[in-house]
């Protein structure tokens, strides 16, 4: 049965359209090709008990993959593994869409006919032309969509011998379909939206009526949580009566608490490390080869001739990345002399030892017209030196920009003038900065570089001095020595554990000695929360981890209490867990939801604790003058129920606006921030109003653009969508759900 009229949640995602997918295939080829390694097989997840449909998903990955490799490309960015995990989720999400409302199609059957299809794509019968496809199938003469050529590329694939260029039509054709059937969905859906004309006043009302109010609050914050005496008793008592409140209702999913032994260098490793930098920095100072010196002794190998070594200090706008010191050292470079040593000193956890080389005294500003001439082109580069002679020789400082405009092919500089200014030599190539370096300011000259002649002007120089370097780079690291110990602790801690918190019996007990132990050997436990729907793990260095993580919460025999086999090894740290809930949908056990019931049972006795405190005073003036606090003035509306001075306090706004006179006193109202006592000074009535047909539409208009949202939310609650794909990377495909 279909959704329609049934959706209540708001939701945070948006449906994923077929339609750029559709065309990925259709306007691009060999699309399948394009990435190495097999296709996922396996329990993927479950709509509704049925496994979502592996071969779409492997073929929405690849597709995603290709489209965001080339996004990618286009902005200079590296395709990382965890950028190919978010097209794998936005390709899985796609999957479970399309089978949700594939389900949805079939109930109020919605189909596209062949005729239906033909005016989709062509943009007729009242259909808009798909963007992509009107610009891929562009007349050159006119500029427009030309339908003659789209009909020539699809008989092209209709008729293709080659099977992958047929399939790909029909693939495009298919998704094309898919796409006007959910524009069709969408359409009949949001045709069941409808707002009330009371609903729409009652908005106008929430929005415009204001209630004037002098108020007291007494903050919870005041009190320290340690003020308060709470047993465990107390608390279980308040999760007796409050667990099944809909505010503490938890979702099925499993957690594991965790501490993390870090892998670093001992006082032995540093010492070690102090000498050998010590003698490096001698060495260094008798070398008489530098770039040999740094090959041999640095881990970043970096060295060059000139000026290309120029350092600058941190916080430099213009600093290069590794090409700086720490600003607290920028006295010492810039007053060392040629051939000094500096250092040893930290850069972002790197240890350096520099020489100065030289110095770069100088910033310079000019502006230049290129008359473009690549490299090996002789009939160009005579053509545009001659040009370049002619032009310089009319060519003066008031005339500059107009010459810029009119001949200069440097689109870089061109609508600044001609114009590079804040620039050091080693920034350009070399005639360019030597004419910028060396001529006298005010000249007017000629210079050719590979990219063709530059008609330059010499307008700015101002003097500097940063150093000119060469760097021995070192990572203070533990020694093998240091990492067995550390091994070793890590197993030896893990064992004591485990001998310790298999002694007790009670859950709880368990847990509470996991924190126990770890804080006695100043480390701290911190949880990781996953969701039978999506098992996930993140905050982890290596997916190794996260899989041993999530292998010690589902594996088959997992239970509360239970330890992970081994230290888990996470790059430069050793993990140790236990897991620590396995949750039913519901109401929460009382293990996993103490600390959260203790803290709302110690703020249940604060509210009883000042409301005791201010009794039955209702002068706000009386009350203020008990709690040493001040009477504060607020203008409150329905619509938004937050308190300046106060915060979001919805139950008590609702309180306000629930029939209180004007001149009255409310008793004291416990909040989320404390207790509020609230005069009621005026109440300014909303303005009358001939209709309300602002509201509606607005309201009408909100609920229309959440419509998508709302349907695959509404979806999925009704289908029970489970993401297995990370248990089945670890051969838990089929978890008890």
């Amino acid at each position: 049965m279909a959704i329609i009229g049934t959706i209540r949640d708001k939701g945070r995602y948006v449906l994923i359209g077929f339609v750029g997918l559709a065309l990925v295939t259709f306007i691009l080829t060999g699309f399948f090709d394009s990435f190495g390694g097999g296709p996922v097989q396996g329990n993927l997840g479950t709509i509704d008990g049925e496994e979502v449909n592996v071969d779409n998903y492997n073929k929405y990955v690849n597709q995603f993959m290709l489209s965001d490799q080339q996004s990618f490309q286009q902005q200079g960015r590296e395709y990382t593994d965890r950028d190919k995990e978010q097209s794998e989720d936005r390709a899985f999400q796609l999957a479970v869409d399309e089978q949700l409302l594939e389900k949805e199609y079939e109930a109020l059957g919605i189909d596209v006919s062949e005729q239906e299809f033909t005016s989709y794509l062509y943009g007729e019968d009242g259909f808009t032309l798909l963007p992509d496809i009107q610009q891929n199938f562009v007349d050159p003469a006119t500029g427009k969509f030309n339908p003659k050529q789209l009909q020539k590329f699809i008989e092209e694939r209709e008729k293709a011998t080659e099977p992958q260029a047929a399939q790909q039509w029909k693939d495009t054709k298919e998704g094309l379909k898919k796409s006007r059937k959910q524009e069709k969905y969408f359409q009949i859906l949001a045709q069941g939206l409808y707002v009330t004309k009371l609903e729409a006043k009652e908005e106008y009302k929430a929005q415009k009526e204001v209630k004037s109010v002098s108020y007291v609050v007494a903050n919870f914050r005041d009190i320290p949580d340690t003020d308060i005496k709470i047993t465990d008793d107390e608390v279980r008592k308040f999760w007796e009566a409050n667990k099944d409140k809909k505010k503490y209702e938890v979702m099925a999913g499993r957690d594991v608490k965790y501490f993390d032994i870090a892998i670093q260098p001992s006082k032995t490793d540093s010492n070690a490390f102090n000498l050998e930098m010590k003698k490096l920095k001698a060495d260094f100072a008798k070398a008489k080869n530098d770039s040999l010196f740094i090959l041999a002794n640095s881990e970043v190998k970096q060295y060059a001739s000139g000026h290309v070594m120029t350092f600058r200090p941190q916080g430099d706008q213009k600093a290069r990345p590794g090409m700086t010191y720490p600003m607290e050292l920028d006295t010492v470079f810039k007053t060392a002399t040629i051939g000094q040593i500096v250092g040893p000193y930290n850069d972002n956890g790197r240890t350096r030892v520099a020489k100065v080389l030289d110095f770069n005294t100088n910033i310079c500003k000019v502006r230049h017209i290129l008359i473009a001439a690549q490299k090996g082109d002789t009939k160009k580069i005579a053509a545009s030196k001659k040009l370049a002679d002619s032009l310089v020789k009319v060519i003066n400082k008031d005339n500059f920009g107009d010459f810029v405009m009119k001949y200069s092919e440097d689109p870089g500089s061109k609508e600044k003038g001609g114009v590079y200014e804040d620039f050091m030599d080693y920034e350009m190539v070399e005639p360019f900065s030597k004419f910028s370096t060396e001529k006298p300011i005010g000249t007017i000259g000629v210079v050719q570089t590979d990219f063709g002649f530059h008609i330059m002007e010499v307008m700015d120089r101002k003097t500097v001095k940063y150093p000119v370097l060469a760097v021995v780079e070192k990572t203070l690291l533990p020694s093998e020595e240091t990492n067995i110990n550390l091994k070793d602790k890590a197993y030896n801690m893990l064992y004591k554990m485990e001998r310790e918190i298999s002694a007790k019996e009670e859950v709880f007990d368990k847990l509470n000695l996991f924190d126990t132990l770890a804080s006695k050997a100043e480390y701290f436990s911190r949880p990781v929360k996953m969701l039978d729907e999506a098992p996930r793990v993140s905050g982890f260095n290596t997916k190794l981890a996260e899989q041993k993580i999530l292998e010690l919460a589902y594996s088959p025999d997992a239970e509360v209490g239970q330890l992970c086999a081994s230290p888990i090894q996470d790059k430069d740290r050793y993990i140790i867990a236990i897991v620590s809930s396995i949750r039913e949908k519901g109401a929460p056990s009382f293990e996993d939801s103490y600390t959260q019931m203790k803290m709302e049972a110690i703020k249940e006795k604060k509210a009883k604790r000042l409301q005791a405190k201010i009794g039955a005073v209702r002068n706000l003036n009386v009350i203020a003058k008990r709690l040493k606090t001040g009477v504060a003035q607020a203008d409150i509306t329905f619509a938004n129920p937050s308190i300046q001075g106060g915060g979001y306090e919805p139950e008590v706004v609702g309180a306000l606006f629930s029939g209180l006179q004007d001149g009255k006193t409310t008793v004291p109202l416990v909040g989320n921030a404390g207790v509020y006592v609230f005069k009621l000074n005026k109440t300014v009535k909303a303005p009358a109003a001939a209709n309300y047909d602002a509201e509606r539409n607005q309201m009408l208009a909100q609920l229309r653009g959440s419509i998508a949202n709302d349907a695959r939310r509404g979806l999925q609650k009704k289908f029970e969508v489970y993401d297995n794909r990370k248990l089945l990377e670890i051969g838990l495909a089929n978890p008890s759900n």
